[in-house]
């Protein structure tokens, strides 16, 4: 069975940087439909990034592109998330999932990391 950890998260000032990990066991990424996820306060959870499962190709929110950077070890079997010039909206509590199809991807039936807190201060 996946499961997922993540590690990284901390308090930055704002225009900061942070890296996130997530280390996965039981089954390997690379055939996955990975990705980042945010919960911040007040709003619903929203994708960050994804690496498709179906192309390979990755996508980010415009929140976030230009500053995130998502990627994969695949010797490793770690995703991540790099995030430079960060915002105080940026805070809150970072996850990455799995699942073997793009549409299972951040639903309840994907593999869910314990999330990571970010804080962002102003």
């Amino acid at each position: 069975q996946l499961q997922l950890v993540e590690s990284g998260g901390g308090l930055v000032q704002l225009g900061g940087s942070l890296r996130l990990s997530c280390a996965a066991s039981g089954y390997p990424l690379e055939p996955l439909a990975i990705g980042w996820f945010r919960q911040t306060p007040g709003k619903e959870r929203e994708e960050i990034s994804r690496i498709s499962s179906r192309d390979g190709n990755l996508y980010y929110a415009d929140s976030v592109k230009g500053r995130f950077t998502m990627s994969r070890d695949n010797a490793k079997n770690t995703m991540y998330l790099q995030m430079n010039s960060l915002k105080p909206e940026d805070t809150g509590v970072y996850y990455c999932a799995a699942d073997p199809s793009d549409y299972g991807l951040g639903t309840d039936f994907g593999s869910w990391g314990q999330g990571t807190q970010v804080t962002v201060a102003s």
